[in-house]
């Protein structure tokens, strides 16, 4: 099929797009913490069966130690640090500025390989970093009107801004590790069960379990993490790992990284909230950035 790559890279970001969505709505009703145990307990059960069908293994225990050890990290920095800011940035400023935050992690991930991993970085990439973070802080400092539901605190924006930190980190982490696993599934896998462990720990540490308990009792909230653990971990990974395998892992990125123009229909309609031409262009002008960064 013409254009089938391209097509499932725009896929992969209205996955991701409803997933933000679904996790906003459902951390307002029983708690971040709470939809983070049970979508990673969800996406986890997914992985398993996924993981017998396809390599024959629940867990991937072919993989070296060296990948173990590196994916774990990239977990803890990506799933559990990364997740558990982003999570709470969501509740905070809602998911329109907190995808628009979250767009400034392919330029960091990209000026973190270039620090670590001796990746090469154009003009045009150094470019589109600027054109990115100009669109992100145009929008972030616009001032808000009176009685909009989700406007930008600095606490909701740094809260973004960790989760965007840990989402570069934890790719930069997982690179090492990539070459010892048998398949992109399972290095996701090991990531995601290194975060899970981590939040199970932090939920006994908080005595945050009534909070899960809660989460699983509410029908609504359930569904909605539910929906947003098959749209994000499953549809979205796999159909970003199949438009990687028709077209260049450039343009793929760029393709999934519309999130954060694709939600303002969204955030209108769910939030009311009031999107002004500001919004749009600054939404559009770190998309364009991103372009860019991938060029």
């Amino acid at each position: 099929m013409k254009f089938a790559g391209e097509l499932a890279a725009l896929a992969t970001s209205a996955c991701w797009t409803a997933s933000s969505l679904c996790f906003a709505l459902a951390g307002a009703r029983v708690g971040s913490l709470a939809v983070n145990i049970i979508r990673l307990s969800l996406a986890f059960a997914g992985f398993v069966v996924l993981g017998l069908v396809l390599q024959g293994e629940a867990l991937p225990f072919s993989a070296t130690p060296a990948a173990w050890f590196w994916l774990s990290l990239s977990g803890l920095v990506g799933f559990f640090f990364g997740d558990l800011f982003l999570f709470r940035a969501l509740i905070e400023i809602g998911p329109r500025l907190s995808m628009l935050i979250m767009a400034l992690a392919p330029p960091l991930t990209a000026l973190g390989g270039w620090l670590t991993l001796d990746e090469k970085l154009t003009g045009l990439n150094l470019l589109g970093m600027a054109v990115t973070l100009a669109g992100v802080m145009w929008v972030v400092t616009e001032t808000p009107e009176h009685g909009t539901r989700h406007t930008f605190t600095w606490r909701g924006g740094w809260l973004a801004f960790g989760g965007c930190l840990g989402q570069a980190a934890g790719v930069l982490l997982a690179k090492p590790g990539l070459a010892g696993v048998p398949s992109p599934f399972a290095a996701t896998q090991i990531r995601l069960v290194t975060g899970l462990v981590c939040f199970l720990a932090l939920g006994a540490a908080l005595g945050w379990y009534p909070q899960v308990r809660k989460g699983l009792r509410d029908r609504r909230a359930l569904a909605q993490i539910s929906l947003g653990a098959l749209a994000g971990p499953f549809l979205g990974v796999s159909l970003l790992l199949f438009a990687i395998t028709r077209i260049p892992t450039g343009p793929a990125q760029t393709f999934a990284s519309l999130a954060p123009v694709m939600i303002i229909p969204f955030s209108a309609w769910l939030y009311h909230e009031r999107i002004t031409w500001r919004a749009l262009a600054g939404a559009v002008l770190a998309f364009a950035g991103i372009v860019l960064l991938f060029h």
